[in-house]
């Protein structure tokens, strides 16, 4: 019984310890990035949020995306540009469609999407932060790290152009928070 006692403890123990290891970030930059991400994200799901699912089929223009489409362009393009240029990988587009999903849907999709990045500054590493990339449309060679800084601008050009679509609708966009 005392061993068994014993043999729970360290598993709990060992259980907690890595759960915190996952959430604290492991470098000096992913550490301030972090907070910046997650108050980024949470405003961006605030505007989507802010839309009414009648809305989401809304769109400015003829040649402009809808709502929806640029809340899933966000979510898709995120995850995307994380692997490709924060982790190096090779990876090619994969938009859904989302003209055939529910606003619950794609604020799912847009969660999982930020929670990905967010899992990814937690524990992505400083040598990987120090490799270069190539930038696909600028052709710019940056560090990693510095690409970060492309998601997140990649996402609040899009949330801004969303808060357009809020106004045209009668609605006042959420508050901006920094």
């Amino acid at each position: 019984m005392k061993n068994r006692v014993l043999t729970l403890f360290l598993l709990l123990f060992t259980w907690v310890t890595t759960a915190q290891t996952d959430t604290i970030p492991k470098t000096a930059f992913t550490k301030m990035y972090l907070p910046v991400w997650i108050e980024a994200t949470e405003h961006c799901m605030d505007v989507a949020k802010a839309m009414p699912e009648e809305k989401y089929s809304y769109k400015p223009t003829e040649v402009s995306k809808t709502f929806a489409e640029q809340m899933v362009h966000i979510a898709a393009a995120n995850k995307l540009l994380t692997q490709r240029y924060v982790l190096g990988m090779e990876v090619k587009p994969n938009t859904p469609d989302a003209s055939k999903m529910t606003k619950a849907a794609v604020l799912a999709l847009m969660k999982e999407s930020f929670e990905y990045t967010a899992q990814v500054v937690r524990t992505i590493e400083q040598e990987k932060l120090d490799e270069t990339c190539k930038m696909y449309h600028s052709g710019n060679t940056v560090s990693r790290a510095f690409a970060m800084f492309y998601v997140q601008d990649h996402l609040a050009n899009h949330r801004a152009k969303s808060n357009l679509y809020l106004r045209i609708n009668g609605i006042e966009p959420p508050e901006y928070t920094w």
